[in-house]
């Protein structure tokens, strides 16, 4: 289980950049708990018989489609210093920051079904009543 998405402080603060950034945690985390798969095309013995020892893979297609398939991170930035510092040199929770807004600003979720909308109100007053606060209507 992956506990304390943009907690801060013992969870005493939330901070949106902080759960931009844990919740890319959480994803390669999930990515590499999948595992690597381990056969004839991951380990590229085709492609290693093709170039022999000593010789250059990187440049290789087979190469290009195995980076493909490995994570995908919005925020963490892999690029070259110069290239980062021609895009604005912003740190990794400037940009988390950013996607938070975007996303406070942008997305508008579905709303939930009526019937699950009903089995949470009853828990809710279920609760209520047994700690004895009045019904949540006249909340």
């Amino acid at each position: 289980m992956i506990y304390g998405l943009g907690m801060l402080e013992s969870g005493i603060t939330f901070d949106y950049g902080q759960l931009v950034l844990d919740c890319e945690f959480a994803r390669m985390i999930k990515f590499t708990l999948q595992g690597i798969p381990v056969n004839a095309e991951t380990l590229a013995v085709d492609a290693i018989k093709e170039i022999g020892p000593g010789r250059d893979f990187l440049m290789h297609p087979t190469t290009f489609k195995g980076m493909r398939n490995q994570s995908k991170p919005e925020i963490i930035d892999r690029r070259m210093r110069g290239v980062w510092q021609a895009a604005g040199a912003t740190t990794a929770y400037e940009r988390a920051m950013a996607k938070a807004r975007w996303i406070l600003a942008n997305h508008h979720p579905e709303p939930l079904p009526d019937k699950v909308l009903a089995k949470i109100r009853g828990i809710v007053e279920r609760a209520e009543a047994e700690i004895g606060i009045e019904s949540g209507e006249n909340h």
